[in-house]
């Protein structure tokens, strides 16, 4: 059996870059994966109830990336949401990231933007050196925020607390100076209107050839192809030769309740209280109508899929090593969360591939 392109995968990154030889080159390309579904984590289905739910947990797209926009709304028509979060602390409901609103909120204040400015700084510690998670929190917003709203929330996220994790982890939470509640500000937001399985399916045409349940290790050797570009775990590929590379995972709680609503925002943070991490419903993602409606909570864990590269220098060095690896070789390109060991939003896997597409393989 011969493919010019063997893609292993059929997430985001294997699916685009599938889409891309297929359609610009008009090349026939083979796709497998090892679940019984395409869309890897962002896979979404119907559960008894009619409802839309998130197999793999929330997946908000956001991006200020026209190219990626544009890309994927070939795809795929758009509900125009804009996420916005409450985390539970104290006994109430406080808007997420650190706003204006969240520190009036909090402290039952009234001050004005240019007050709360002023407010955060003088709460904030001279860090000049940021070498951490808490070092970033602690030089934006001071030790109370700090404790009350990423401390704990961390250590059950990742099992680490802040001073352990590279700062890159909590600098992708804003403390903003103005009354902006939600949760990204990025000029394009939505969520796929049919949902992310749909995008995916569309993304499938005549030249792509999808073989799911299937490991590819089983078959690799009866093809021949010039090119493959993995999007799996890059220590799997290796057969773990440097060890295994850590993954934070998640056990999903899923419950359908008899009520028209479960809570105010679709997803509420839990960072100091229960097991859990966040409660998401989907309704309010998905803008569906229905009598009941689906929650699901989220319990980081050590056991099962991994979703989460751990950022810590530790990881990284191990990492290092595998990718000398994948360096060495011409024939494989390695893309993705997983095959490169690195935490991407959606949208930055999908113009991290199509870079990969017109540099390495078009030639365009």
């Amino acid at each position: 059996m011969y493919f010019k392109y063997v893609i292993i995968g059929a997430g985001l990154a294997g699916l685009t870059m599938a889409e891309r030889i297929s359609s610009e080159l008009n090349e026939k390309v083979l796709v497998i994966e090892k679940r019984d579904n395409i869309g890897g984590n962002c896979y979404d289905c119907y559960n008894d109830e009619g409802i839309l739910i998130h197999k793999y947990g929330p997946h908000i797209f956001h991006t200020n990336h026209k190219e990626v926009w544009d890309y994927l709304s070939k795809f795929t028509k758009w509900n125009y949401y804009q996420h916005r979060v409450l985390t539970y602390i104290d006994g109430n409901y406080i808007q997420m990231p650190i706003t204006t609103e969240t520190i009036n909120k909090l402290y039952n204040l009234n001050l004005s933007n240019d007050q709360i400015e002023k407010f955060l700084k003088d709460q904030s510690l001279d860090i000049k050196d940021i070498k951490n998670s808490e070092d970033v929190v602690l030089s934006k917003a001071g030790k109370e925020i700090y404790e009350k709203f990423f401390k704990n929330y961390t250590k059950k996220q990742w099992d680490v607390y802040p001073d352990e994790l590279d700062k890159s982890v909590i600098s992708r939470i804003p403390v903003r100076y103005n009354r902006d509640t939600r949760y990204f500000t990025d000029k394009y937001q939505g969520m796929p209107k049919h949902g992310y399985t749909k995008l995916c399916s569309n993304m499938i045409n005549s030249n792509i050839h999808i073989l799911l349940n299937t490991d590819y290790k089983d078959i690799i050797d009866s093809i021949e192809y010039e090119t493959l570009i993995y999007t799996g775990q890059v220590d799997y590929y290796f057969n773990y030769k440097y060890g295994h590379l850590k993954y934070r995972s998640l056990n999903f709680d899923f419950e359908t309740v008899d009520s028209d609503s479960y809570q105010d925002a679709s997803v509420v943070n839990y960072p100091n209280d229960y097991d859990f991490t966040r409660i998401t419903e989907f309704k309010k993602l998905t803008d569906q109508k229905c009598n009941k409606t689906t929650i699901v909570r989220e319990y980081p864990t050590w056991d099962g899929e991994p979703y989460y590269p751990i950022p810590t220098d530790e990881c990284n060095e191990q990492y290092s090593k595998y990718k000398s690896e994948c360096n060495k070789l011409k024939k494989v390109i390695f893309l993705g969360r997983l095959a490169e060991y690195k935490y991407y939003n959606m949208d930055a896997v999908i113009k991290r591939v199509l870079d990969v597409f017109k540099d390495r393989i078009s030639g365009k």
